[in-house]
């Protein structure tokens, strides 16, 4: 039932997390501060000295350790949620694949952030596009209203199909922006997410279990063949838990955004908070006449190779924007999108690099690349 009466609020990516969070009430969260994530563990602190939820903050020594905590309160069933950017997550990156291959349901908020060097705490996707191979779910946010709407709609997804899942957001650019939304009452979003009951864990003492146990060659492949089967589960219940969500919200989610793609010829394909730009670029050259539209990535992991395939089988063009590099091979998102597109030669396919470091991305920009007047390979 479509719940009428929301309260608005002015708040940043940050902030609204957090307020997802408080709304959750995660039994445990493991933290350690990063800008552009601080704000996110700052205000859930709060929270907590504030009485307003009974969640068991473990305050740590590093990323690492704050993964690892994750890792023990999720075996041992508890809901667990943290939050990091850059380094942190780079410094977790042993852990991520310790929390996917016990298939731990955590959910983790980034606020994605350049890695060093050079020291830059700015926002760009090097360090979740760095990650992306670790077997946690990947949701992308556009602004603070979707890091809210995500993040509790990335937790019940989570132990749903029993995989970790990060919700992202764009540092800075999202995470420190103040844009308005609509909140849910608490109690709505408890009945929602509902109550945690895991099918096992490790403090259940009547049927015992083994979390990370050595497996040699004769089970190894099995257990990655199970995390791949748990994957392909991921996107058709996104879509049935986002169709709940819009139910009592009114805002829907899919797989991704498709924006003006109706009888566009020339097509952006991105991911993260550019999207606002690009859809006000959009808007300006439609006026124009000219047959220009977007499709936004919102579910990057699993990726959805055949459904973006015929998302963008009428294009005649396609550029793609990453705000990440690989070095030494072609962007991620883009090499993602020509695996989609392997079968359609007629279509033309280019990539540009954008908003490294935090670059700012101007309206302006964006109409010169859908009107053909930009062609280099860095959006500088």
């Amino acid at each position: 039932m479509l719940i009428k009466d929301k309260k608005k609020l002015a708040l940043t990516g940050g902030y609204a997390a957090a307020y997802a969070l408080k709304q959750i009430e995660p039994d445990v969260m493991p933290i350690y501060p990063i800008t552009p994530q601080t704000p996110i563990i700052e205000t859930y602190a709060k929270f907590v000295a504030d009485g307003e939820v009974e969640t068991e903050m473990i305050e740590v020594e590093s990323e690492h350790s704050a993964m690892s905590a994750a890792i023990g309160a999720s075996a041992a069933g508890a809901r667990t949620a943290t939050a990091t950017s850059s380094q942190g997550l780079a410094y977790m990156h042993e852990m991520l694949y310790i929390a996917s291959g016990m298939r731990l349901p955590i959910l983790m908020v980034v606020a994605a952030r350049a890695l060093s060097a050079p020291l830059s705490i700015h926002g760009d996707h090097s360090d979740v596009m760095g990650s992306r191979d670790a077997g946690w779910v990947q949701i992308f946010c556009e602004n603070p209203q979707e890091v809210y709407d995500k993040t509790i709609i990335g937790m019940k997804l989570a132990e749903r199909v029993g995989l970790p899942v990060m919700v992202i957001m764009d540092g800075f650019n999202t995470s420190h922006s103040v844009e308005n939304l609509e909140i849910l009452d608490a109690k709505i979003v408890k009945k929602f997410v509902g109550e945690y009951a895991p099918e096992k864990s490790l403090l259940d003492i009547e049927n015992p279990v083994t979390y990370g146990p050595v497996a040699l060659q004769e089970s190894y492949f099995e257990f990655k063949i199970d995390q791949e089967v748990a994957m392909a589960t991921v996107a058709e219940e996104y879509k049935k838990i986002a169709k709940e969500y819009a139910e009592i919200s009114g805002r829907k989610y899919a797989l991704f955004e498709e924006y003006d793609l109706e009888g566009a010829e020339k097509v952006l394909v991105l991911i993260g908070s550019v999207a606002g730009t690009a859809k006000d670029a959009i808007d300006v050259l439609r006026k124009k006449d000219q047959k220009v539209g977007l499709l936004k990535i919102e579910l990057f992991r699993p990726f959805l190779f055949s459904e973006i395939a015929i998302a963008l089988k009428n294009a005649k063009e396609i550029i793609v924007m990453d705000r990440a590099q690989s070095i030494g091979s072609h962007p991620p998102l883009y090499s993602e999108i020509m695996v989609s597109l392997q079968n359609a030669s007629n279509t033309k396919v280019s990539s540009i690099v954008y908003g490294l470091g935090g670059r700012d991305v101007f309206k302006k920009q964006i109409e010169q690349i859908l009107e053909g007047r930009f062609r280099e390979k860095y959006l500088s």
